[in-house]
């Protein structure tokens, strides 16, 4: 374990490079922290950062935290931010030896923030992460550590309209793999409706949506044009060449495919745990399927959710306050009321059969998120947000006609090893 000198100089280098693109500050105030830096006995003031500004005061979400530092024996200050404002901070707050004593995080930077020497490893702080399903743990591993635990997860799946598929013959019962779910698009649009929707955008959104279908081939983000991948990319253009996916899904954002979707008139969209609020309201009948592999089983879909890390401190005797606030966060009754609040699944194997006898509609998203895989799993760490952009670049290629898919994977393979 590097010292918290040597971390704070690594996350100054990576703060740098942050700053160069994103040229944002960071107040030196948000992490104030009480004089002692004791333990419980001490009392004083935690600081815990979130990326949950759509919960105010009054919400039960802040009232949660307030509830866990009562246990602590302490005062919790919260600051929430924008999710993609996070990151800057906790970088620069680190660089300044003034992180928040617990911070929550999209689970994609937590090995960003691990391996710029910001987070302390459950080895350090002693968080209990040992009830948590391993597939939505890996999301917070590096180098053969874990840092945090997560809150919940999210994923995607296919929505489908059953009206759609009633009138145009189809049994979603029948849709097992890659070639039943293209026939059964087949038999949609020849009853003139439309297929399915999903986002192809030239961004994250973009990688996030291709994943299910880039994984469900075989594929490995580390060789990105290997014959499975192609494959994969060879599925979504097809379907747009066809019509049975409108060309709209290249520039598609989630929202905005979930809105072609909420017109009535698409048999499928693929989207996340976030639209059953929306889906519930869209004033059809729905069900979800899991995303299918090439031949068949559920294919591995990336995992979206926050993760609970205890930052670096220069007095690390906060640590333990700060492991059992997060212990109280992320218990099982806690975690059950910010899961259903935040439309996520819960982390454990317990929680989620607890969610599953609640509501059996569940059950769908439940499969889906055991299948499901961090985007930075497989030790990937900071190398995926570069291999993410040259895979949304290849998507945009080829699903515009400007390569084929075999090609503009090959172009993004290269880029990506330099």
């Amino acid at each position: 374990m590097n010292s918290s000198t040597g971390r704070r100089l690594a996350a100054a280098s990576l703060a740098a490079a942050v700053l160069a693109t994103a040229g944002t500050a960071c107040s030196s105030s948000a992490g104030t922290a009480d004089s002692d830096g004791a333990g419980a006995s001490a009392g004083g003031t935690y600081t815990v950062w979130d990326p949950y500004p759509q919960f105010d005061g009054a919400s039960a979400w802040a009232k949660l935290l307030d509830t866990c530092g009562s246990q602590a024996g302490v005062r919790i200050q919260r600051t929430a931010f924008d999710t993609s404002d996070l990151t800057n901070k906790e970088l620069l707050a680190a660089q300044q030896g003034n992180s928040p004593d617990v911070l929550i995080v999209d689970n994609p930077v937590v090995s960003t923030l691990a391996q710029a020497g910001v987070l302390t490893s459950t080895k350090e702080n002693k968080v209990d992460t040992s009830a948590v399903s391993p597939n939505l743990l890996a999301a917070g591993q590096s180098g053969g550590e874990t840092f945090g635990t997560p809150i919940g997860a999210n994923t995607l799946a296919l929505y489908y309209n059953k009206a759609v598929l009633t009138a145009a013959g189809v049994d979603v019962a029948s849709i097992r793999d890659w070639a039943s779910l293209t026939a059964a698009l087949t038999k949609v649009k020849a009853a003139g409706r439309k297929g399915i929707t999903f986002s192809g955008i030239g961004t994250e959104e973009g990688s996030f949506q291709f994943l299910p279908w880039f994984w469900g081939s075989g594929a490995q983000l580390t060789h990105l044009d290997s014959a499975q991948a192609a494959s994969a990319l060879s599925l979504w253009t097809g379907w747009v060449k066809q019509g049975l996916a409108p060309h709209s899904v290249i520039n598609n954002t989630q929202t905005t495919s979930w809105q072609e979707f909420a017109t009535g008139e698409f048999a499928f969209a693929e989207n996340g745990t976030w639209q059953l609020a929306n889906a519930k309201k869209a004033g059809f009948e729905y069900g979800v399927l899991p995303v299918p592999g090439m031949t068949g089983g559920t294919a591995p879909a990336p995992t979206g959710g926050e993760f609970v890390t205890v930052p670096v401190q220069k007095k690390t005797a906060r640590y333990g306050v700060s492991t059992r606030l997060v212990s109280c966060l992320t218990s099982a009754d806690n975690s059950d009321a910010t899961d259903t609040t935040l439309s996520y699944v819960a982390p454990t194997p317990a929680g989620q059969d607890k969610q599953a006898a609640a509501d059996p509609g569940l059950t769908a998203w439940i499969d889906a998120v055991k299948a499901a895989k961090g985007r930075t799993s497989d030790d990937l760490g900071t190398r995926y947000p570069t291999i993410s952009e040259q895979l949304w670049t290849a998507v945009q290629a080829a699903l515009t006609g400007s390569e084929s898919p075999q090609a503009a994977l090959s172009a993004a393979q290269s880029a990506a090893a330099k």
